[in-house]
């Protein structure tokens, strides 16, 4: 029998309209707009733009208007204006999809204002401003979501059904390794990603959302973390040390190009947003990523230990030739291995041009898809479907939008995160970038985090 009072909260749930202040009108707001102006109509009304690059402004107001809304209502205004929309508009909720740097900034003020806060992870990048976040949610007593939509992907979903069932018994210890390819692992390097200290590195900004599953997987909290890795790859030092000819500074240019070089004017999307309003802010998001001014680590590895006694051993490459992952998690019953081929390899054409769909050009024995075994002891291996859905991350992402915009319902994975999830994955970054600077092994606990973090 069901509970009546869950029964008539998620009702009322689902017919509440929120107001919504987005903040920062980059690449990644696309999924959240695109939501509001479609599927999510009836969900969230958005109510204003805060952006400090006029024209990308322009831009994302001319697309909502293609997509048939009324943008006349929308408010728009810069970073300082967010407290004064927020009032103005009687907002509910902000959304903010801004570079990490800015997120705790954003999240206080947003808090303080009088709404909730949606925001991309990471949640933000260093113990600092961890704490900041912390103390505004206990002094407002408001909300903070973390869309960490790979748990939303089925074939995660099916690993943690497969954990949270008991089929591999009590979780020991996991393998989780991480490749990006020289098309997205490269991407990186171009942007404002490429200086650590806007995004603390791929430990917290790629790699958060990896320590989040393992997190969540395990149901467990990381107490100590030990890391190793550097700038082995990408960089001036390291294109000086293979001899490699020089390059421009930035793709967008004339003439031959190799397919380290991204091209703005090859993509509208990124054409519209970045190339054409570069004169707002001088952002440049194609630069060469064997350029100087690169701190952030392209090779990494990590060991996690938890508080329940199992031992996470991770990797991340930043430049491998094909994309995916590798997961094995040894329980006392049995193992679990999840193998994802996302993109089988990266090939160009003769102007240097990277194909867009390469798995499907030519033979080869790596082939994209994934595979999810389970075996036990004294069984044989056996292959668990993976139910898919359609979309983004496998239907994922629709599943995450549903629970951002009607409210989570009862969900046996767990899969909405909350605040200090979000601060349990990116803690397992900041101590692996203190390990990295010290060479020493980092317990969480030391970094002052301003929340327990105990499960």
């Amino acid at each position: 029998m069901s509970n009546p009072s869950i029964s008539s909260r998620k009702a009322q749930i689902l017919t509440v309209r929120r107001r919504y202040v987005v903040v920062g009108t980059g690449h990644r707001v696309q999924m959240y707009l695109d939501a509001m102006a479609g599927e999510h109509r009836e969900d969230g009304e958005l109510v204003a733009l805060v952006e400090p690059n006029p024209g990308r402004l322009s831009v994302h107001r001319g697309w909502l208007g293609d997509a048939g809304l009324d943008v006349s209502a929308v408010a728009t205004g810069g970073p300082d204006d967010l407290e004064r929309l927020i009032a103005e508009t009687r907002a509910d909720r902000a959304i903010i999809t801004t570079p990490d740097y800015t997120h705790a900034d954003l999240i206080a003020r947003s808090l303080d204002a009088g709404v909730d806060v949606v925001v991309e992870k990471p949640l933000t990048i260093d113990p600092e401003s961890t704490r900041r976040i912390a103390d505004a949610v206990k002094r407002t007593g408001r909300q903070v979501v973390v869309t960490h939509n790979y748990r939303y992907s089925p074939r995660n979903s099916a690993l943690k059904e497969l954990i949270k069932g008991g089929s591999i018994g009590k979780p020991l210890s996991v393998t989780f390794e991480w490749v990006l390819d020289t098309a997205h692992g490269a991407d990186y390097f171009r942007r404002w990603h490429r200086d650590k200290a806007n995004s603390g590195g791929l430990l917290i900004h790629k790699a958060s959302h990896h320590f989040d599953l393992v997190n969540w997987w395990l149901a467990d909290a990381p107490v100590q973390v030990y890391a190793r890795g550097g700038v082995r790859f990408y960089g001036a030092e390291n294109a000086a040390a293979r001899e490699m000819p020089s390059r421009p500074d930035r793709g967008t240019h004339d003439g031959p190009r190799t397919p380290w070089e991204l091209d703005l004017r090859d993509d509208p999307r990124l054409k519209a947003l970045y190339l054409d309003n570069e004169s707002h802010d001088g952002y440049r998001r194609d630069q060469d990523v064997f350029g100087p001014g690169i701190t952030t680590e392209d090779n990494l590895a990590v060991i996690v230990d938890y508080e329940r006694g199992a031992t996470l051993s991770y990797a991340l490459n930043a430049h491998s030739p094909w994309e995916g992952y590798r997961v094995a998690v040894n329980g006392d019953q049995g193992r679990a291995e999840l193998e994802v081929v996302e993109r089988a390899a990266v090939l160009a054409d003769a102007e240097g041009k990277i194909l867009v769909d390469p798995s499907a050009t030519g033979a080869s024995t790596r082939t994209g898809g994934e595979r999810l075994t389970l075996q036990r002891h004294w069984e044989v291996a056996e292959d668990v479907k993976i139910e898919e859905g359609t979309g983004g991350h496998g239907g994922g992402d629709a599943l995450l939008l549903a629970d951002v915009f009607r409210g989570p319902g009862d969900d046996w994975l767990e899969r909405p995160s909350s605040w200090v999830d979000g601060i349990r994955s990116i803690a397992v970054g900041m101590a692996g970038n203190e390990s990295l600077r010290t060479g020493l092994p980092v317990k969480i606990v030391d970094l002052g985090l301003g929340v327990d973090l105990s499960r």
